[in-house]
């Protein structure tokens, strides 16, 4: 007797990253107008016009099958440079069971990892149906992260600028997220540097848009760092295409790693900077200090100004 299993496998985003192109209108020595995705050999051209196009999602994280139709496995694929948590779920099951039994949290390395579960009809002898679902956030598990670390203020050495909204400000750090954030009021294109050395896990480069419509709160510039505790740092609104990193990249503390911008849910020009762990697969802000020019840990204070540290102070 034939058996049918019927699997459907759906994803939720918790996390992901986005990718840009830009298409090129340019009109040719015999007056022809041409479209293009590639720059390549069209800068002589008579005229050129460049529009940034809509920046799509790019997923990273997939749940894969292997095995046997009837007997089938299933594991992750990690496109990150880091560790992620990935959430197994039914959404639909008949007549089915696995082991271990879902739902699941595993933490995935980078890579592929070994088989997770497993699938079986209870009676195999009859049709069964199973329905999975899951979801993924950067980072490993930190439910009891407790930092001892300092920041650098990533500014340019000796550069100094005011902090506009600081822990738990009224405007835009009210969410688990942002809530032990800062912004830093500087122009678009003032140098960012790396708070404290660690790999570059994620870089988003290519959105454009910004104001204080929450409609752009997804379309901010940004770099994410993670560090030897679990930590990660986040460097938002930063300035179209001008990151100074990509992912996999080892960073030390100093570094320049891009330009501030307006970019996503943004009233002006300035940096917000958060320290964020993965906690019950949310990223949640967690409170940081840094380092002052006499070598002191401080909370960050709206309005108070930072000023950027010389190589010399040595903290990583």
């Amino acid at each position: 007797m034939k058996v049918a299993l019927l699997i459907f496998i759906l994803l939720s985003l918790s996390s992901f990253t986005v990718i840009g192109q830009k298409l090129y209108k340019f009109q040719d020595k015999q007056g022809i107008w041409h479209f293009t995705d590639k720059p390549n050999g069209i800068a002589d051209q008579k005229k050129l016009e460049v529009r940034q196009l809509k920046v799509a999602p790019k997923q990273l994280v997939w749940l894969l099958q292997s095995g046997e139709q009837q007997h089938p496995q299933f594991y992750i694929r990690n496109d990150y440079v880091g560790p992620v948590e990935v959430e197994v779920d039914f959404s639909e099951r008949d007549n089915v069971s696995t082991t271990p039994d879902l739902p699941q949290r595993f933490v995935i390395e980078p890579g592929k990892s070994d088989t997770l579960f497993a699938v079986k009809g209870i009676n195999e002898l009859e049709s069964w149906r199973l329905a999975i679902k899951y979801r993924y956030i950067i980072g490993s598990p930190l439910a009891d992260y407790r930092s001892t670390a300092s920041y650098w203020p990533p500014l340019a050495p000796n550069a100094s600028f005011q902090i506009s909204q600081a822990f738990g400000g009224s405007f835009s750090h009210n969410d688990e997220q942002n809530f032990y954030a800062v912004d830093i009021a500087m122009p678009i294109g003032t140098p960012v540097y790396a708070a404290r050395s660690g790999l570059v896990l994620e870089v988003d480069n290519d959105f454009y848009n910004g104001g204080s419509n929450k409609a752009y709160s997804f379309e901010a510039n940004s770099i994410r760092i993670l560090h030897d505790d679990g930590a990660m740092t986040v460097y938002a609104h930063l300035e179209l295409e001008k990151a100074q990193v990509y992912p996999g990249l080892a960073v030390t503390a100093g570094q320049l790693i891009g330009y501030s911008g307006n970019t996503g849910f943004s009233s002006g020009p300035h940096l917000h900077f958060a320290v964020q762990i993965n906690k019950g697969m949310a990223l949640v802000a967690v409170p940081f200090m840094f380092i002052n020019s006499q070598g002191l840990a401080e909370k960050p204070m709206v309005s108070a100004w930072l000023k950027g540290l010389a190589p010399s102070h040595g903290v990583e």
